[in-house]
């Protein structure tokens, strides 16, 4: 397999081949042992700038990114739309054109319309991420979630997933249906009606089964993928009440025993406990909700290395054998050579 990434940006999973896909995942377990040292900081990207340009919320995303850039030793912007010059009527190309004017290495954004990145890539030369764009495509999501499946079940190839819940308005779910079809892994998506349309699955992917009943999609699932519901993407009322979408939808403790014995269990958040998800599920053993979190910074890191590294990066990174004591102890000789040196002046 080749190693060569040869992209610019990450703009979707869809534009990505498997071996790119494989590539990225492998990049991201050498980066997760950093977040377990000590001194969580490598100088990979020593000198690049990462500017974060988010139109819309975010918890989770917004903070990886910035934690990723900063283990990289990389300069970190952090920009909302409440304190940009967009909430002056600035235009996302002028605001684009703006920021690549500061030269930097690569820009992050999260916008509520789809395509958005898109746009931004043929206005800059820096590298863009897509962060989420609308109910588009939410490529690094994806990648982390597979990080974590393959972390857990040790593959891809040949599992059971089952996503559930709002598939219509989640871009969460269009980009794992991507990832999960090029790696091997058979899909089934169910909700109401009118959140899985029939045409859905070709609009995606071939062989993704749609199920009407979320039992039928879970029957012998490996791995059980909740959506949260996006009521702020839904312009219509696509089911009756928060209530009765919960009876029907929600996924409690009692559907487990129809997934696989070891099944896993999967949210990208927020979570809408007693919604989506009961409360027994989201804390209990099966759930990889708090690793999905973990893993996200080092997918992150994985991107921003391969996309605003050095011209010509295509290896992954080595693991550093050096310690962090070795470091300190380093550090600390620095230190007292210069002390040194600063007396014999004196």
């Amino acid at each position: 397999m080749s190693t060569n990434f040869n992209l610019k940006h990450l703009l979707g999973i869809r534009e990505l081949s498997a071996d790119q896909i494989v590539h990225l995942l492998d990049t991201a377990e050498t980066f997760r042992d950093i977040s377990k040292r000590e001194i969580k900081k490598v100088p990979a990207l020593r000198g690049r700038t990462v500017i974060n340009l988010f139109f819309e919320a975010s918890t989770r995303t917004r903070t990886s990114f910035e934690i990723a850039a900063k283990r990289l030793s990389a300069d970190a912007v952090n920009i909302s739309v409440s304190t940009s010059s967009v909430s002056k009527g600035e235009t996302l190309l002028d605001t684009a054109r703006n920021l690549q004017a500061m030269s930097p290495d690569c820009i992050v954004i999260r916008h509520s319309s789809a395509g958005a990145p898109y746009h931004l890539a043929r206005a800059c030369s820096a590298a863009i991420v897509n962060a989420g764009d609308g109910a588009h495509e939410h490529p690094t999501q994806a990648l982390l979630d597979a990080l974590t499946i393959r972390e857990h079940k040790g593959r891809l190839e040949g599992l059971r997933v089952a996503i559930i819940g709002d598939i219509l308005h989640s871009r969460v779910a269009r980009s794992n249906i991507y990832l999960l079809s090029k790696l091997g892994a058979s899909v089934s998506v169910a909700g109401p009606g009118t959140l899985v349309p029939a045409e859905f699955a070709g609009l995606i992917e071939q062989g993704v089964r749609l199920e009407r009943r979320i039992e039928d999609a879970i029957v012998d699932a490996d791995v059980v993928m909740i959506l949260r519901m996006q009521r702020e993407r839904q312009t219509d009322a696509f089911f009756p009440s928060m209530r009765e979408y919960a009876v029907h939808y929600g996924l409690h403790l009692n559907h487990l025993s129809l997934a696989a014995p070891d099944a896993i269990v999967m949210h990208p958040g927020p979570m809408n406990r007693g919604i989506e998800i009961s409360s027994e599920v989201a804390d209990g053993g099966r759930s990889l909700i708090l690793d999905q979190v973990t893993n996200g910074v080092a997918v992150r890191m994985a991107v921003l290395y391969l996309l605003a590294g050095a011209p010509g990066i295509t290896e992954k990174p080595e693991r550093q054998d050096v310690s962090d004591s070795t470091l300190r102890n380093g550090t600390v000789k620095k230190q007292r050579s210069r002390k040194r040196s600063l007396r014999e002046e004196e």
